[in-house]
């Protein structure tokens, strides 16, 4: 009696089919499939935060086709190019960075926007380029870093961060900052300067609290006592708290948020899109999507330690830790640990110029990948 075979053949021809596509296109299919089920949660819940909005969730998902794009064509250049355009890239956005100054577009209280013929904010690019920057820098010299370099580095990645913050914009010059600072801690930062560093942590923290705006430091304020101004300063954080107590621990289902349909959470399909997760789908839904994301980090660490060089080694390793950073700070802000510095959650949010940046990222570390199997046969 024959054996039908046809359905096993058919299956292992399928699988080396999927393969030989992600190979072509230079995509790892593990990190692939996570970062499309983390979009595809966001799309589930930006439509619950959105008030069943169909027009918003067309744009939202314009925006992933075209972060999608994005991170396939930087799939295809070499970390050999990438490295070489390194310090062009961080020299053209502190340009840009300049310009926005002075010739940038105002919106919501801040001035982040150039305007020439598209409307983006010069910052998303600093996210990338003060790592490449810092990494280019790296790679050539002798590790761990010395002093004189690590004060060279320092200032690389303090301009940018400065000027970011003047627009205001505290959470991305947070995080252009941190990402730059990620790299010197993965070349082997000695002890003594990590020590001789936490000496300036108290009158660093005064010296920005002097240069904060109003807004600012009043969000400081509030963390410690929300009550203080519950229709005021405190009013996003505590109905975040309201949204996610509430949700319990398997949530009140999609759509049925009360929180969220009467619109009493703020900002509830960017920077509070975690309080809508955890309102409609509990403390489970939290953890499940938690879940995601440390396999996301995970598998870009993963990328990383497996890089081939220490440029490669060192960008791979800042934006993957850079991402963990969003996710930390977007979660610990919702629920009230840190103060709220406008931060969206990655992959989930609502918007378009943050998450291209978050895909380009991606795709940087997909190219580092491909490139070391290319090596490694």
């Amino acid at each position: 009696m024959l054996k039908d075979t046809s359905n096993t053949w058919h299956s292992k021809y399928s699988i080396k089919d999927s393969d030989l596509t992600l190979q072509l296109f230079k995509l790892d299919g593990p990190l692939l499939l996570l970062i499309s089920i983390a979009f595809l949660l966001g799309i589930f819940v930006l439509f619950s935060a959105s008030n069943e909005s169909t027009e918003v969730l067309m744009r939202q998902l314009f925006r992933i086709g075209i972060a999608f794009i994005a991170l396939m064509i930087t799939a295809q250049i070499s970390p050999d190019l990438i490295r070489r355009i390194s310090p062009w890239s961080y020299f053209f956005g502190v340009v840009l960075l300049s310009l926005v100054l002075f010739l940038g577009d105002i919106g919501q209280g801040a001035q982040r926007w150039l305007d020439i013929g598209i409307r983006f904010q010069p910052s998303e690019i600093m996210k990338l380029a003060v790592p490449m920057m810092v990494a280019w820098y790296l790679h050539e010299r002798k590790l761990p870093p010395s002093g004189k370099n690590i004060l060279n580095i320092f200032i690389l990645i303090l301009i940018p961060s400065i000027l970011i913050a003047k627009q205001p914009d505290l959470g991305t010059s947070i995080l252009v900052f941190t990402s730059g600072i990620l790299i010197i801690f993965l070349a082997g930062i000695p002890f003594r300067y990590i020590s001789a560093l936490s000496l300036f942590a108290i009158p660093g923290s005064l010296l920005l609290w002097k240069f904060m705006e109003d807004y600012q430091r009043q969000r400081v304020i509030t963390l410690l006592n929300p009550d203080i101004d519950p229709l005021g300063a405190g009013y996003n954080i505590i109905q975040s708290k309201i949204a996610i107590g509430s949700g319990g621990l398997f949530g009140k289902g999609w759509t049925n948020g009360s929180q969220v349909q009467l619109e009493f959470l703020p900002e509830k399909s960017t920077d509070f899109i975690f309080a809508v997760i955890g309102e409609e789908f509990g403390l489970l839904g939290l953890l499940f999507i938690l879940i995601i994301y440390i396999l996301i980090i995970a598998r870009s660490l993963y990328i990383a330690s497996q890089a081939p060089d220490l440029y490669s080694k060192l960008l791979a390793g800042s934006i993957s830790l850079t991402f963990f950073v969003y996710v930390f700070v977007n979660a610990a802000m919702v629920i009230g640990l840190i103060p709220i510095v406008g931060i969206p959650l990655p992959l989930i949010s609502y918007g378009g110029t943050s998450m291209v940046t978050l895909m380009i990222g991606f795709g940087i570390l997909m190219s580092i990948n491909s490139n070391q199997k290319l090596l490694s046969t």
